[in-house]
């Protein structure tokens, strides 16, 4: 993925915010897009298509978790990454982002060098994403990483996007067990930085919408992991 082709749409109602990062993102090649608010930011993306998304969460008219939602909504921006710009990193708020949708968190104050490496970073992985989408069925289970989609018995589970990509790493490896470093670096990225709560409280989401006979199914061909 060429920088010169890579666009990213930076969200945030502070025009400071818009213009540092803005300067630093253009000054690495890559194509930048604002938006004010979260309204704004669904209008710039269906337009624009970006392959990436820098959003503030608090923001008048819309915050930026309901734009999250909206955006995964619809379908052609399924795949894009999107990460949140924001000063609060507590647990709760890193869990009720992901549950947005959300794929990472970028803390405020912005350090310029720091941004520039997340932003590579998340870009690295969408790029491997769409190298290794693939279906998997296990236990009757269908596994359809490229719309981010399980059915089962032909009904759809849906999942927020990192609750299905913890699930698909543990469908992709049968019998292995993953540890919890190991599972921080291949769903969120090694320069992600998550509360130490996050994996547990997405297992446990995992258990109660799969559901305890699902998992059953998933432990039964060899599902295993340590968190």
């Amino acid at each position: 993925m060429k920088k010169k082709n890579t666009k990213i749409l930076l969200v945030d109602d502070e025009p400071d915010i818009l213009e540092i990062v803005g300067y630093n993102l253009s000054q690495e090649g890559y194509q930048i897009v604002t938006a004010a608010n979260g309204r704004e930011a669904i209008a710039k993306a269906k337009k624009e298509m970006p392959d990436l998304i820098i959003m503030d969460v608090m923001m008048p008219e819309m915050d930026g978790m309901e734009a999250c939602e909206a955006i995964r909504k619809i379908p052609e921006l399924s795949n894009v990454i999107i990460t949140f710009l924001t000063a609060r990193s507590e647990d709760y708020s890193q869990v009720a982002g992901f549950d947005a949708g959300a794929d990472d968190y970028i803390t405020k104050p912005i350090k310029p060098k720091l941004l520039v490496s997340k932003v590579k970073a998340l870009l690295r992985r969408l790029k491997e994403q769409e190298q290794n989408s693939e279906t998997l069925n296990v236990g009757g289970i269908e596994i359809n990483r490229e719309e981010y989609k399980i059915v089962k018995d032909n009904i759809e589970i849906a999942l927020p996007r990192k609750e299905f990509e913890l699930f698909y790493l543990l469908a992709s490896k049968p019998g292995k067990v993953f540890k919890r470093d190991e599972i921080l670096d291949k769903v969120w990225g090694n320069e992600v930085v998550v509360g130490g709560r996050t994996i547990d409280v997405h297992i446990r989401k995992l258990r109660e919408k799969i559901g305890e006979e699902l998992f059953k199914t998933i432990k039964g061909v060899g599902y295993k992991f340590e968190v």
